[in-house]
């Protein structure tokens, strides 16, 4: 689909704005070229690896684009993930070239007070590959890798690799997602399926699989305002067909008393019956549940309508996308296989299903999540599965709650509720709301309940269970 996007860039309205506000789709397309010749005159060629730490924008797209045309594998660097991280995962990509804007650099000068307050570190870059800078030049940065005129190599149509992801693992040991071409097509051709954007009416998102079906089809983009007042602003400003926002973007939008208009999706992240009937309630035509994971986008969907009907144990996530397949292992994990996977994990064998790491159970073909399987919480002689419980205690009035185990001293756990109440909600008015669920729970009812705002981490603003977990270690004296 990223070829797709390349001739459509060109062919479909192509003064229209690309990214609203900022270039347009020709502009867009010249800018692509232009990265690609002068990646191609770098010396870079099929199969090389090119680290790319650029914040997203149209630069970041055109630079991907680039990338693409050439056969280049990408490896996407994190600048706050810290120097140790960072360091072990540019030895581990290996690249050939690393192309840097100013903000990810920030190495000399006057620059590194201020890297160090964002916290950026980025100066072990030019240790391991060469660097060279994109956009503006500041102060101490690399040399500027200008887009050169003329005509770009004919597009690579092979297969191979074309992303590697960072998500976890140590700086001894860090963990990669790679995926080919063909997975990075078929997953934004999936989206394109499911969203179907409509030429000339915006969409907000900021991943790539969001925009560039958005683009393909002809759709302007905008990417979503980091400010809840200025993104509340924004969605009336433009009026999306369709946004993309996690569910931490969702709330703090509502909170800031946004509204919307078309479809809305949310993913990255557990996301509640409840948060997606605000979303309609705020104006949108339809709110939906996108269920992925790094290795895997999108594996499913499932609208507020059936999620907020759903009354079983565990979260619906809904039934698989066509030609994925969703099985559960002996151990109750869930395991997914199809196109859109990923091809394996940066130096190890190619994956024949990807273990999502989540307790799972089909319900009339339909996925249902019982929470991550190493979350389980072990209290006397029962196991306890977090997210079997966790959706009923999303009633009215509550953001969001967590179910995490705290040492009890005898080698035992307490289980424990910390629920996230909505801004300006009384706490005896959440404690109410909750009375019905906590009874419906039978045994696995929590021993205590902490009202606190639930600590959120990673790029895609996940709950922190261990974070959670500390949290409720510390108040459980006065919880009740």
């Amino acid at each position: 689909m990223l070829l797709e996007l390349a001739h459509s860039l060109r062919n479909v309205d192509p003064d229209r704005p690309a990214v609203l506000g900022s270039i347009s789709r020709t502009a867009l397309a010249d800018l692509a070229d232009g990265y690609a010749l002068a990646l191609h005159h770098s010396g870079l060629s099929t199969g090389d690896t090119l680290g790319v730490a650029v914040r997203p924008g149209p630069r970041a797209l055109a630079v991907m684009l680039a990338a693409h045309r050439l056969g280049l594998r990408v490896a996407v660097f994190d600048p706050g993930a810290g120097p140790d991280v960072l360091r072990a995962r540019l030895a581990l990509a290996a690249p050939v070239l690393v192309v840097a804007d100013a903000a990810a650099q920030a190495v000399a000068g006057w620059a590194r007070p201020l890297a160090r307050r964002a916290g950026l570190a980025l100066p072990s870059l030019r240790a391991i590959a060469p660097v060279v800078t994109v956009g503006r030049r500041l102060p101490g940065c690399a040399p500027v890798l200008p887009p050169r005129d003329g005509t770009p190599p004919a597009p690579f149509d092979g297969d191979g690799d074309a992303l590697v992801i960072f998500t976890s693992g140590t700086t001894s040991a860090p963990r990669a997602v790679v995926h080919t071409r063909a997975s990075v097509s078929a997953g934004t051709a999936a989206v394109a399926s499911l969203v179907r954007p409509a030429r000339g009416a915006p969409v907000i998102g900021g991943t790539l699989f969001v925009l560039v079906p958005a683009l393909a089809s002809g759709a302007p983009v905008a990417l979503p305002a980091r400010s809840p007042r200025r993104l509340a602003r924004q969605l009336a400003a433009v009026r999306p067909q369709a946004t993309y926002l996690t569910p931490p973007q969702l709330r703090a939008a509502l909170a800031a008393g946004a509204r919307f208009t078309g479809s809305v999706y949310s993913g990255s992240a557990p996301v509640s019956a409840p948060l997606l009937g605000r979303v309609v309630a705020a104006g949108a035509a339809q709110a939906y549940g996108v269920y992925a994971l790094t290795e895997f986008f999108p594996a499913a969907v499932v609208s507020s309508v059936d999620k907020g009907s759903y009354v079983g144990d565990g979260d619906l996530v809904g039934a698989p996308l066509p030609d994925v397949s969703a099985t559960v292992d002996a151990g109750g994990q869930l395991r997914l296989a199809g196109p859109q996977s990923a091809d394996r994990y940066l130096g190890s064998p190619p994956l024949a299903h990807v273990d999502t790491g989540d307790a799972a159970f089909v319900d009339n073909g339909r996925i249902v999540l019982a929470g991550r399987v190493k979350d389980m919480i072990l209290r006397g002689a029962e196991n306890v599965y977090p997210g079997l419980y966790e959706p009923a205690l999303h009633v009215p009035g509550v953001d969001l709650a967590v179910l995490v185990g705290i040492p009890a001293g005898d080698g035992d756990e307490r289980l424990v509720a910390v629920v996230q109440p909505r801004p300006g909600l009384p706490a005896r008015a959440v404690r109410a709301a909750l009375t019905e669920p906590l009874r419906r729970m039978g045994s696995a009812r929590p021993d205590a309940i902490v009202l606190a705002e639930v600590p959120l981490s990673g790029r895609s603003r996940k709950p922190d269970r261990a974070a959670a977990a500390a949290l409720a270690a510390r108040c459980i004296g006065g919880a009740s």
